[in-house]
């Protein structure tokens, strides 16, 4: 995620916790800044400023002067002025901004019961082909709006509520949250989801699951047939080939889920024996 993208984000979420603010500084009163600064004084020093070009300082930061501390600001500007400046502020922090350390935009990009920025950063990388490595692994990256289509402690466990609010919907991410554990299981779909009871081509779909929110022992499975990515049986819930098993068997809920290696490239779960769901979530992603 680019630094004054990170900014953005700050921003929009202070302007978020104080509905009554017109977006634009000029119309701030010293109170309003005040205001802000107070709501953001956890978040600004995460922001390495110094990484802006001299455009974006002038653009973005600068109509917003009053929130940073005076000789922040100065050093900021003498460093366009004078490249090579030292500054006791010009420090590169590593751009790993954790949920416990500040929530900027988790309400701003996801409503979810079971997934964190962390969680949904990684996914995003998946989708986008970005390479992740021991460096990145923690960055966030969140170009993507997700937007909630079906919970199933709102709105069941049924294979006909989940076609009825997900039918039609591309570029979707399904998170299962597996009763008895933290463990986080799911998968991307970027075709519709549809109730045709025939299997849907893609080369794009993945499978995917976390232990206990843990994003560096996350597993991720491409699909390898293709030809049969996906199940729209009228059974089955958000159904991934046969290895990730959403299945209503001679009931109306789901009542049949498993994991097993058959058309993606790994074994998502340590384990083939059935589980059951506490929770399920599908979104839309939207890039932003």
């Amino acid at each position: 995620m680019k630094e004054i993208e990170v900014w953005e984000h700050v921003l929009k979420w202070g302007l978020a916790q104080n509905p009554s603010l017109i977006p634009d500084p000029k119309t701030w009163s010293d109170d309003d800044f005040k205001t802000m600064k107070n709501i953001l004084q956890h978040c600004l020093p995460l922001i390495r400023f110094f990484s802006l070009s001299s455009r974006e300082f002038s653009q973005k930061v600068r109509p917003y002067q009053k929130l940073l501390d005076q000789q922040l600001y100065e050093d900021l500007l003498n460093s366009y002025l004078e490249p090579g400046g030292v500054s006791k502020y010009n420090v590169l922090r590593p751009r790993k901004i954790k949920n416990d350390e500040i929530k900027i935009v988790d309400s701003q990009i996801i409503d979810s019961k079971i997934v964190d920025s962390n969680i949904i950063s990684t996914v995003s990388k998946w989708v986008d082909k970005v390479a992740i490595n021991n460096d990145n692994y923690e960055e966030l990256y969140l170009p993507y709006k997700f937007e909630l289509l079906l919970r199933g402690s709102r709105d069941g466990f049924t294979p006909k509520k989940f076609h009825e609010l997900c039918d039609g919907k591309t570029n979707t991410v399904t998170f299962i949250k597996v009763k008895g554990n933290e463990e986080i299981l799911g998968g991307y779909n970027p075709m519709k989801w549809e109730t045709t009871g025939k299997w849907c081509y893609t080369n794009k779909s993945f499978i995917f699951s976390f232990k206990n929110k843990n994003i560096k022992d996350a597993i991720l499975s491409n699909v390898r047939d293709a030809w049969r990515a996906l199940d729209y049986s009228r059974s089955c819930g958000p159904q991934f080939g046969q290895d990730l098993n959403i299945i209503s068997r001679n009931t109306k809920s789901f009542n049949v889920t498993y994991c097993k290696k058959v058309m993606y490239e790994r074994n998502i779960r340590d384990t083939e024996d059935e589980f059951s769901i506490e929770d399920y979530e599908v979104f839309q992603i939207i890039r932003s």
